[in-house]
């Protein structure tokens, strides 16, 4: 066991040989930092030779880390590797080794997540280039100086369990020169050949591509490895490959000697290849990594379009409040599940395989906006057309996909649809939240009737009678070569250690001119779903959604309705149970900033239900010091601290009073009101201001004081006044409150502005930084121009439409943008901003993507095949900004006066035949109607409306000025502010 003090120098000096850094026959130094509600405890306990250090770990039913740290100071050369032996009795989790220099703020990782920890005790060995810089203000770069070395388990599914780790290791690593080898081949008893590879030194490698010669290879073969060219271990072993040329992934593997061992072929001819090529450790360090160099080497379009580098786009399919939902992406491949595989297709006619790369695509919705996507493979004379549904209840769903082959030609036509169940995603390998995309785990799949099981459970049943079906291991080929190859196999199973196996279901189709045929499979999304004989329901699937569909009527703006329709129930398809999501994959679990959000958007859609469900489900996660946490997933609360949080349930709790009235709700949630509203007051600084927090992410690499959190909290001290008044509560000490906050924000804007010498309000205290997006929340929910500096909100939202509305529009370059952006609308409006505020709208509106599924991701990029992390699609926190937005061009809330606005964001074009009867304000439901003839604007409001204190605005869509307006044929001035209902406004211009 080495002093810590004398690492550095014996490192140095005993370089590259290995130093043992912790031998763990102590355990002194290491210390235990568990997140608030997991218990970690360290000790000792017999190790891999003598002592270990034991992690016993439990979360406790929720989320959040266990780390064992202690401190490692040590220089670090320009390469080297770091290892240690582990066993473990544990579930599934992250295992995350994390260095950190002596600030404790800048953090290196190697994460692997979702990690299998294994039961018998294996070397784990990370080399300088698999770790990353994670976050810190340093931004980047590389670790000079270690200071700490951090271990920790990190919740993927949780649960407790046992760490044990021993024989922490650091060794330094040479750079390399040109590798060398020497080769020798010789026959074994019973045939074997073997190829043995001396490569003089240990070397690191990522795998082989073997160019067997044509009808000369193998029955089998494996690949092993030894150190001392007399002890082997099976690094691959390969049954029944096709032949031609094989990629063999090793990834990981470091050694000296490496061998095959090849049993003859069927005909006993011995292996015969072109060439061996032994490939570098990148080309396999991921399986993503791996099939993307696969793809490379095949004809484009024989594996899925993100293994060439390219962005791929899908949405969702699923029902409302159901916890699984399927994928269905541009090309037509369907994912059966969170990081399941997916049902690709492929078309033969007159020969020729047709696959994605040999097909324009063009994507739609059901009636424009229905949940129920297409995708229509465009050749001629056929045509596939791929639509996906869901339908069931929740936990016992099933998602159906159709596949109609239409011939509109005048002969006849031969086609064979295959559908291959692949090992891949629909989620691309970028999207590395929550679940990493790209590959997914087939390790066994069988073919049972109608059923295709994947690591035994159902995951796709033909309701149509294939004409054949088999399966097939990696080894065995690329399935979707045999098909372009003739090749078929008889197997009704297939095991892949690795994870690799696949299925084809294969159908034969004759299709008469101007006909079609059609195939159906069903995909159960949950062990108890039952699969109906099929048939199609059209829209009476989505009822919960159609009275929306029915009270828009927006005959010039009808892709702008259509969208509000989509967003609405792509909402609904995210949502798991009560708990409101912004996606299905990366963001499938609640934050309670998003979920305010996307309530208000409920709300003003008359979806009164689930906003309740989730209002009464969140709260119950508040602790009982009053601190809301920022995030809430299956596994329980985030212990990340945020402090947006704690005025957003408060908000969320009198958003939901305002629109339903519910006073027993209310009553019942007043507690958790008052609770949150004393934790913003006992958490406020010195400043005025709640602490420094990660909350908007702009700031992950250092936490800073967010004026996005103050903001929030500001509008839940004034909504805790509102509830308060509502129940009769004495609400002196909130509004007290209120008025502090109110006033060390602006002193601390002002303090902000100065020091920096901007003229715009910052982000944060700290940097003066210019963000627009963030600021707008506090126009729109807070009616921050009420109170704000009215110079310094021009300032910011002027600098924000030159830059980021006229700029784009103007063809400036930019890189990508995120649709929060959305909530700008919002603030153009409440400035009297109309025109900007329809430019940014016809500019959002066209990076919808594909446009035909009336949604978009998290990130939006110039250039739409960027290979980069987009978000969910769809994105549902940004569809619900983009709702509050569209809906606030009609009509929107002023909390200063109490007032509402009606029309101040309609454009003459869409006045014509305007209608809409289904869109609910803080004061009832808003009939509308509009109708624009020559110099005249008509605007009914029907009742249904409370009028509100400070009435009721109308505004005219005509842009030019009003000669004369009339209310019920009563000339009034302008502006036309109503007092009672219904109305009809007459403005002639």
């Amino acid at each position: 066991m080495l002093a810590t003090a004398s690492l550095a120098a014996l490192v140095l000096a005993a370089a590259p040989d290995p130093v043992v850094l912790d031998g763990f026959e102590k355990v002194e130094g290491w210390s235990a930092h568990p997140s608030e509600g997991v218990e970690l405890r360290i000790s000792q306990d017999r190790g891999f030779r003598g002592k270990a250090m034991r992690l016993d770990f439990d979360f406790h039913g929720g989320a959040g880390y266990a780390i064992a740290r202690k401190a490692f100071p040590l220089k670090l050369p320009a390469d080297y590797a770091l290892s240690f032996r582990i066993r473990a009795g544990a579930p599934v989790n992250d295992l995350e080794l994390k260095l950190l220099d002596a600030s404790g703020e800048n953090v290196w990782w190697m994460n692997r997540r979702r990690y299998e920890y294994p039961r018998e005790w294996t070397r784990l060995r990370t080399r300088k280039r698999q770790i990353e810089f994670a976050w810190g203000p340093k931004g980047g770069g590389d670790l000079d100086q270690l200071a700490q070395l951090e271990l920790v388990v990190t919740a993927g599914t949780g649960g407790k369990g046992t760490v044990w780790i021993d024989d922490l290791t650091f060794q330094e690593r040479e750079p390399r020169g040109p590798s060398e080898r020497t080769d020798t081949s010789r026959i074994e008893r019973g045939g074997v050949q073997t190829l043995t590879m001396d490569f003089r030194r240990e070397e690191e490698m990522g795998g082989l591509s073997i160019h067997w010669r044509e009808d000369v290879h193998p029955k089998a073969y494996t690949v092993e490895t030894s150190e001392d060219g007399k002890r082997w271990e099976t690094a691959y072993r390969a049954d029944g490959p096709p032949g031609g040329r094989d990629l063999v992934p090793l990834p990981d593997t470091e050694t000296r000697w490496l061998r095959l061992r090849m049993k003859p072929s069927a005909g006993g001819q011995r292996a015969s290849f072109h060439s061996i090529d032994v490939k570098p450790p990148e080309w396999s360090l991921t399986p993503n990594d791996f099939f993307a160099n696969v793809a490379k080497e095949s004809p484009r379009g024989r594996y899925p379009r993100y293994l060439t580098g390219e962005q791929s786009y899908w949405t969702v399919v699923g029902v409302n409040g159901d916890t699984r939902e399927a994928l269905i992406n541009t090309d037509g491949a369907v994912e059966t599940a969170l990081g399941g595989p997916s049902l690709e297709p492929f078309l033969s006619v007159d020969g020729r395989l047709l696959t994605w790369a040999d097909i324009e695509s063009t994507q739609s919705l059901a009636q424009g906006y229905l949940p129920i996507p297409s995708v229509v493979w465009n050749t001629k004379p056929l045509r596939l057309t791929i639509v996906a549904f869901a339908e069931g209840e929740p936990e016992a769903s099933v998602v159906y996909v159709r596949y109609r082959v239409e011939n509109d030609g005048q002969e006849p036509k031969q086609a064979t649809l295959f559908l291959a169940l692949r090992p891949f995603q629909v989620n691309p390998p970028w999207q590395f939240l929550n679940v990493r995309g790209g590959m997914a785990r087939v390790k066994q799949v069988e073919l049972e009737g109608p059923a295709v099981k994947v690591n035994g459970a159902r995951a796709v049943v033909s309701l149509t009678e294939p004409g054949r079906s088999w399966a097939s291991s990696y080894d065995q080929g690329n399935v979707v070569d045999a098909i372009a190859a003739g090749r078929r196999t008889s197997a009704k199973r297939a095991s892949d250690p690795r994870g690799y196996a696949s299925a084809v279901l294969e159908y034969p189709l004759d299709v008469p001119p101007i006909s079609s045929r059609e195939v159906v499979v069903a995909i159960p999304l949950h062990p108890k779903s039952q699969i109906s004989p099929y048939f199609w329901k059209g829209t009476e699937i989505f009822n919960p959604w159609q009275d929306v569909a029915r009270g828009f009527s927006l005959p010039n703006a009808e892709p702008l309705a259509d969208t509000i329709r989509s967003q609405l129930a792509y909402i609904l398809i995210n949502r798991d149970g009560p708990s409101l999501q912004p996606g299905s994959r990366a963001y499938d679990r609640s934050w309670i900033r998003d979920g305010l959000l996307t309530s208000i958007a409920l709300l003003r859609l008359g979806r009164r239900e689930e906003v309740t469900a989730f209002a009464e489900w969140y709260a119950a996660y508040q602790r009982p010091n009053g601190y809301v946490p920022c995030c809430v997933s299956p596994r329980g609360a985030d212990p990340v601290p945020e402090h947006d949080s704690h005025g957003q349930l408060i908000s969320l709790l009198a958003e939901h009073y305002r629109h339903t009235s519910d006073r027993a709700f209310l009553e019942k949630m007043w507690p958790h009101v008052a609770l949150a509203a004393g934790y913003i007051d006992s958490a406020r600084e010195p400043s005025g201001l709640l602490p420094a927090s990660i909350s908007h992410e702009g700031y992950s690499a250092k936490p800073m004081h967010s004026y996005w959190d103050d903001f929030f909290a500001l509008q839940g001290m004034e909504d805790a006044v509102f509830l308060a008044g509502v129940l009769g509560k004495d609400g002196a000490r909130f509004k007290t409150i209120r008025d502090e906050l109110r006033r060390d924000i602006l002193a601390s804007l002002k303090r902000s502005m100065e020091s920096h010498h901007i003229p715009y309000l910052p982000g944060c205290e700290e940097l003066g930084d210019f963000d627009a997006t963030s600021t707008a929340a506090a126009l729109s929910p807070l009616d921050g121009l009420s109170f704000l500096p009215r110079a310094a909100v021009e300032a910011t939202f002027e600098r924000y439409y030159q830059e980021n509305i006229r700029g784009r529009l103007d063809g400036k370059p930019w890189v990508d943008f995120t649709p929060y952006e959305w909530r700008v609308v919002s603030a153009f409006l409440r400035l009297g901003w109309k025109a900007r505020a329809l430019e940014a709208v016809n500019l959002f509106m066209s990076y919808r993507r594909p446009s035909g599924w009336n949604h978009w991701a998290e990130v939006v990029f110039r250039d739409p095949k960027t290979p980069k992390f987009i978000g969910d699609m769809p994105h549902t926190w940004v569809g619900a900004e983009f709702i509050r937005a569209a809906l606030d061009l009609f009509a929107y809330e002023r909390s200063s006066d109490q007032s509402l606005v009606v029309g101040a964001g309609v454009p003459e074009a869409w006045a014509h035949e305007l209608r809409l009867d289904s869109v609910w304000t803080r004061y009832g439901r808003l009939s509308l109607k509009m109708n624009v003839e020559g110099p005249t604007a008509r605007v009914q409001i029907g009742e249904g409306l409370s009028v509100p204190p400070g009435g009721i605005e109308v505004r005219s869509p005509i842009d030019r000025p009003v000669v004369r307006a009339t209310v019920n044929g009563q000339p009034v001035k302008v502006p036309v502010v109503l007092r009672q209902l219904p109305a009809e406004v007459l403005f002639q211009h």
